[in-house]
C-alpha cells in the first residue's frame, strides 16, 4: 500500500482551491462593477475558503497576503454578511464561507460637512467606498475590555461595517456633543440628522479627569 505524503496532499487541495478561486473571481467579474445585488441572490453553499480578512483590513489567501488591490475590490463587491453571523463571498450560483477578524471594512478618512441638525459625517474606507452615517447608516460605539478603548463601526452595506481607525476616531470624537438622550446626557454626534451615542456624559468626565 503506498502512502501520500502530506505534502502531495496539501498541493493537490491548494490546487483545487486555486482553480476554485479563479472560477469565483470570473463569476465575480461578471456580476458587474460596484457593489453587486448580492441581497437578491439565494444560491447554494459550497463550503469554506481559506480566505481571512485580518483586523486591520488585509485580505488573506491560503494565508498570504492577496497583494492585488483590484482583486481585493472585486471580492468585496460580491461580500455579504448573513444573519448567522458569518460572511460570504456570494455569486449567482455559489456562496462559500471566509473568516473576518473583526470588520470587513476599515473607515481611514473622514469629512465633516454644515453643523448641527443639518451635519454630514461623511467615510472613505480602505477599499474606496464613500458612506454618509445617518439614519440608513449608523454608528455603532463598541467598548473594548482588553484597553478599556473605544471601537466605532459605521455600516457600510446589508450588515457589513467598517472599523474607524483609531486616527480618524479621534477626528470623529471631536465633533461630539453632549444631548439628552431618554433623559439621560449622553456626548454623541449627529450626522444626516441621526444622533449617535457614544458614551453617557458623566463617564466621559470621569475618563477626561
Amino acid at each position: 500500500m503506498t502512502e501520500h505524503s502530506p505534502h502531495r496532499e496539501q498541493s493537490l487541495t491548494d490546487a483545487t482551491e486555486a482553480r476554485g478561486l479563479e472560477a469565483l473571481i470570473a463569476r465575480a467579474a461578471r456580476a458587474g462593477k460596484g457593489a453587486a445585488p448580492v441581497e437578491r441572490w439565494n444560491p447554494d453553499f459550497c463550503g469554506d475558503l481559506d480566505i481571512e480578512i485580518k483586523a486591520d483590513g488585509t485580505w488573506f489567501y491560503l494565508g498570504t497576503p492577496i497583494g492585488r488591490m483590484p482583486l481585493v475590490q472585486l471580492f468585496s463587491s460580491v461580500l455579504r454578511k448573513d444573519a448567522d453571523g458569518r460572511t460570504y463571498l456570494v455569486t449567482p450560483v455559489e456562496k462559500v464561507g471566509i473568516r473576518v477578524a473583526d470588520a470587513p471594512f476599515i473607515a481611514v478618512e473622514m469629512d465633516v460637512s454644515g453643523r448641527g441638525g443639518e451635519q454630514i459625517i461623511t467615510f472613505r474606507t480602505n477599499l474606496g467606498d464613500v458612506v454618509e452615517a445617518g439614519p440608513g447608516r449608523p454608528l455603532r460605539f463598541v467598548d473594548e475590555d482588553e484597553t478599556g478603548g473605544l471601537k466605532p463601526y459605521v455600516l457600510v452595506r446589508g450588515r457589513l461595517e467598517a472599523l474607524v481607525a483609531r486616527s480618524v476616531m479621534y477626528e470623529l470624537v471631536g465633533h461630539g456633543e453632549e444631548v439628552e438622550i431618554d433623559g439621560r446626557t449622553m456626548f454623541a454626534v449627529r450626522s444626516k440628522g441621526a444622533v449617535f451615542a457614544i458614551m453617557p456624559a458623566d463617564q466621559l468626565k470621569q475618563l477626561s479627569a
